[in-house]
């Protein structure tokens, strides 16, 4: 996600000791953690090199002392690691932090990628409860974000990007923007040990709680399985805690209709949260074993032509994203509340990939409709909406329609049209 270089690059321009646990026995980390400090410690009371942290104690005892007068930034990154070969640290954090905070001008950045762990270290009953000055959840790029380390792509070629590789900073970066769609496929998906290939495996044995369940979830999910009741068939048993863990881990979006009180409605879908993920598990795992075995270059044509039907979800999704930062800037109207897709039983099924809801009566005042083409009709699609727009409980008497394409949007009189040149 871009922790770590978030962090050094916020720690620049201060006195800083930088850490990452590596899952090391307790002696080996704290002999680490005693040659990052040394730089900054070596020359004052203590000698380092001759006396080394004897251990968790003795480091912030230490290190409370030395920033008695001046200001000093410890970071322990990776700290679930830390917490692996020493379980006590928290509590012994919490400890030196009541008894040396008035004392010293010592500061504690914790950082790590286990969400859950990180998590339960802020809960009630967790040592460190009550004592953290800030909480920062780091989320992966949106996409006007993502478009900003794809600036020599066109902004339809910078939307595909975004759509199969997320905007998670490290796979934006794998891309060779001076290369083509096929060239950069070639090279990282369908080569083997390619690293879009082999990073699908690695995010699931880092993320993936619940085992082999979590899997076939995820599996069902990316495969088009994403009602509660079609996900139970797919794994053949009770997915209902695995879903409440995916949800908290954020492999897995539990979505329901726009208009319905998320904490009531029965009416929910799931959807994988990462386009990476998504791509991975329900486009390039299905060939990643003849991949391996060096048909990369056959399987190459049929991955391409699997790109388009991909792309709808990650399309709609960033279709939302955009009309939520038109919102956020007053250009939709006054008082939105929320926008989201909207959809009906599945006994009279209508769908509209967004609805705008404003007011406490949550007055639908915008509808919106995105696809994955080059260019449509806006004033077939906007008849489409209307149509659809009597299954809303609440209208607007004159709602807003919003229509998008990937390039161009034909008659878009009275229409707001939205294109990959205005999202990325």
């Amino acid at each position: 996600m871009g922790k770590t270089a978030l962090i050094q690059q916020f720690a620049d321009d201060l006195p800083t000791i930088f850490h990452t646990g590596g899952g090391r026995p307790e002696q080996a980390e704290l002999a680490a953690l005693t040659r990052a400090a040394e730089p900054l410690l070596g020359e004052g009371a203590r000698d380092l090199a001759a006396r080394p942290f004897a251990d968790w104690d003795d480091a912030i005892e230490s290190l409370a002392l030395a920033a008695a007068d001046k200001p000093l930034l410890l970071v322990l990154d990776e700290f679930p690691a830390l917490m692996e070969t020493s379980p006590e640290l928290p509590s012994l954090l919490r400890a030196a932090w009541d008894r040396l905070r008035s004392r010293t001008g010592l500061k504690l950045l914790l950082c790590g990628s286990a969400v859950r762990t990180m998590e339960a270290m802020q809960e009630e009953r967790a040592p460190l409860y009550g004592r953290l000055d800030l909480t920062l959840l780091l989320h992966p790029f949106r996409p006007h974000e993502a478009a900003q380390m794809l600036p020599a792509l066109r902004p339809a070629e910078r939307a595909l990007v975004w759509g199969l590789v997320g905007g998670m900073p490290l796979y934006l970066k794998w891309w060779d923007q001076r290369a083509s769609l096929r060239v950069n496929l070639a090279r990282l998906a369908c080569t083997p040990g390619g690293q879009l290939l082999t990073e699908g495996q690695l995010v699931l044995a880092t993320e993936g709680e619940g085992g082999d369940l979590a899997r076939l979830v995820l599996y069902a999910i990316a495969t088009g399985r994403t009602r509660f009741n079609e996900i139970e068939q797919a794994v053949r048993a009770d997915p209902g805690r695995t879903l409440d863990r995916l949800v908290a881990l954020r492999l897995v979006e539990r979505v329901v209709p726009v208009t319905e009180d998320p904490r009531r409605t029965r009416r929910r879908i799931y959807r994988i949260a990462d386009n990476f993920l998504a791509f991975w598990l329900g486009v390039l795992d299905r060939y990643r074993p003849e991949i391996e075995r060096g048909l990369g270059q056959s399987i190459l044509p049929v991955l391409l032509r699997s790109l388009d039907d991909h792309m709808g979800g990650p399309w709609e999704e960033a279709f939302r994203d955009h009309l939520r930062r038109l919102a956020s800037a007053g250009e939709l109207g006054e008082g939105i509340v929320a926008i989201g897709p909207f959809w009906t039983s599945a006994d009279d099924p209508t769908e509209i990939d967004a609805v705008a809801l404003a007011g406490r009566v949550r007055q639908a005042v915008l509808l919106g409709e995105a696809k994955w083409a080059k260019r449509v009709n806006a004033t077939q699609l906007r008849a489409e909406l209307e149509r659809k727009s009597t299954a809303l409980p609440q209208l607007a008497g004159e709602p807003r329609y919003a229509i998008c394409a990937r390039e161009r949007v034909d008659d878009a009189d009275g229409v707001l049209a939205i294109t990959a040149a205005e999202i990325f």
